[in-house]
């Protein structure tokens, strides 16, 4: 892989995790002019829906609607994925290489209920922090120079735990909804009979309401998010 430097880099466990969790933000991050890429740990072959070919397919085409490049994809086995010092290298040598400012990562710890966390959605998560830091270690045995990555931001948030950021993905709602629905295999398969779409709209109209846009996308910071000027935590109530 050439260097190619992204200010943003979402990470997901499946072809359509990126999408789910965090396709509106990327919407929007491209549209203010960051570079932004996806990296997939797995080829999603143990999904209802679809073979590895065709979910790879659904991935190009929703990465074209999203406005994102596709640095990499995996076969880190779906349902299989677990955290390894050999995982942390690949993915950390791709960190180096694309030197993000921002990774979005699922949240790389368990819940339980009934939605409780997909073992590879927490693998994955693990995975990226881990990777992480070890691509901001001189002596680290992996190709590159040390990068430090400035945030890491976690989606896919289990219950119990509630973002403590929105972002307002109202303006890209169509385009958004229209990269989900590249995934034929797993949102528009007759042979399942929930409608994913659906729920994962009302997510993103709960996460909306929270912060009075129509629709959004929450993430959970892990640590204390710095602001310069207080005020601008007040723009987004304005004129509501």
């Amino acid at each position: 892989m050439q260097q190619q430097v992204y200010e943003l880099l979402s990470i997901g466990a499946h072809p359509d995790d990126v999408e789910v969790g965090t396709g509106g933000v990327l919407i929007d991050a491209g549209k203010r002019g960051y570079k932004c890429g996806v990296v997939i740990l797995t080829q999603g072959e143990m999904g209802t829906g679809g073979t590895p070919e065709v979910r790879a397919r659904e991935v190009r085409d929703a990465a074209e609607i999203l406005g994102v490049d596709i640095v990499k994809t995996f076969d880190w086995g779906d349902t299989k994925l677990a955290d390894s010092y050999e995982k942390r290298q690949a993915l950390a040598a791709i960190i180096r290489k694309t030197r993000p400012r921002i990774i979005l990562a699922p949240y790389p710890h368990i819940g339980h209920g009934r939605r409780q966390s997909h073992p590879d959605h927490v693998a994955a998560g693990v995975i990226a922090v881990n990777a992480a830091h070890l691509a901001s270690l001189k002596k680290a045995d992996i190709p590159g120079e040390p990068h430090l990555v400035e945030r890491i931001f976690h989606y896919f948030l289990p219950p119990g735990v509630l973002p403590n950021f929105v972002v307002d993905i109202t303006p890209h709602f169509e385009t958004w909804i229209a990269s989900l629905k590249a995934h034929q295999s797993q949102f528009l398969n007759p042979e399942k009979s929930k409608d994913y779409i659906e729920s994962i709209t009302a997510m993103a109209r709960s996460f909306g309401q929270q912060v009075r846009c129509k629709y959004g996308q929450g993430f959970h910071a892990v640590e204390p998010i710095v602001v310069k000027d207080i005020m601008t935590l007040a723009e987004c109530w304005s004129g509501e």
